[in-house]
């Protein structure tokens, strides 16, 4: 059947407009199969992420650095001790060099009296993982706080902050009562909490305190709600730096007293002071970096310089033997977003 005169392609017209006309048959179809099955032909594309985790002292920087250099790599630090300003020594921050070589970021970015949790290095992470894409850089995430690791790669549930005053409070309760008896007051109202967390652990409970007193409901009732994954294109290999025990143990220690030939003690003096003038809480998050407070007691007399030593590195070895233990039993390679876990022992 011919076509009107008026729509029928004239001569210079004609291969123009049948090409056209083919492109539409042949384009129309497609296109709605792509919209109608658009997560299967247009996948997102994959973004992979390196972790490089394992116990304190064990070669996690050292191997993270080799790692971004061979990757065109940023280094994201993942330990929580490492994110305040004040005890880069004692807490094994990588040296002015070495990030000055190779981007790093989240490091000495907190002030001794600040709080930081897993939500909120999460946030923190994310944005540094996404500014490493668009810089075109390999993400590669280290440290040894495995909670915050975990709760990056698996997500959180929408657990509510607390407000300053109520984490006081809750500070000032657990230092009242004491250990034993806080504990055992949380047990009252959260007893899944206290089964998992160790009545030392003051900061995680008085957490837990705060949610209870603040919500009426009980953390671990808030943990049982759906978590948020991170992006579906963010795929996790995972290295896990798992020394031998004792290999370890010596690293510890020789790391422990290199520390002090290189004046960590003048770091130490330095917070010691700000929390004698009161410009820094007691309780804050910082005091536990593993050996602060044995060699503070030095500094007030209170030990001689060899028990301060001795403590520092008991103190610091305990820490490793729980985070080996934790690495071991807490990463879940079966989760979709992990693409390979691989256990290094050098």
């Amino acid at each position: 059947m011919l076509m009107p005169l008026s729509v029928r392609p004239q001569p210079m017209a004609k291969t123009l407009f049948y090409s056209l006309l083919i492109l539409k048959v042949r384009v129309i179809p497609a296109l709605w199969h792509s919209i109608l099955n658009k997560n299967k032909l247009l996948p997102p594309s994959e973004k992979l992420i390196s972790v490089v985790a394992g116990p304190t002292a064990s070669g996690k920087s050292a191997f993270a650095l080799k790692l971004a250099k061979d990757k065109k790599g940023c280094v994201i630090n993942a330990d929580a001790m490492q994110l305040y300003k004040e005890l880069p020594l004692l807490t094994a921050q990588p040296s002015q060099e070495e990030q000055a070589d190779i981007p790093h970021s989240l490091y000495g970015i907190l002030d001794a009296g600040e709080r930081i949790n897993a939500a909120r290095w999460c946030i923190l992470a994310k944005q540094e993982i996404k500014r490493c894409f668009e810089l075109g850089l390999h993400p590669i995430l280290t440290g040894g706080t495995g909670f915050y690791l975990k709760a990056l790669i698996e997500g959180l549930s929408p657990i509510p902050d607390t407000s300053d005053e109520m984490r006081r409070n809750s500070l000032a309760k657990a230092r009242e009562l004491g250990s034993e008896k806080f504990h055992q007051e949380i047990s009252k109202f959260d007893p899944e909490l206290t089964e998992r967390i160790n009545l030392n652990d003051t900061q995680r409970l008085a957490h837990g305190w705060a949610v209870y007193q603040e919500t009426g409901k009980p953390l671990s009732e808030w943990q049982k709600l759906p978590k948020t994954p991170p992006p579906a294109e963010w795929k996790f290999d995972i290295f896990l730096i798992l020394p031998e025990r004792e290999k370890l143990y010596e690293r510890i220690e020789k790391r422990f007293d290199l520390m002090l030939e290189n004046n960590v003690m003048e770091e130490v003096t330095n917070l010691s002071r700000r929390i004698d003038k009161n410009e820094v809480e007691r309780d804050a998050s910082i005091i536990i970096a593993h050996g602060f407070r044995a060699l503070r007691g030095y500094l007030k007399g209170e030990k001689t310089f060899e028990d301060a030593r001795h403590i520092g590195i008991k103190d610091t070895r305990h820490y490793a033997k729980r985070q080996f233990t934790w690495f071991r039993h807490q990463i879940n390679d079966d989760l979709d977003n992990i693409k390979s876990v691989e256990i290094v022992s050098p």
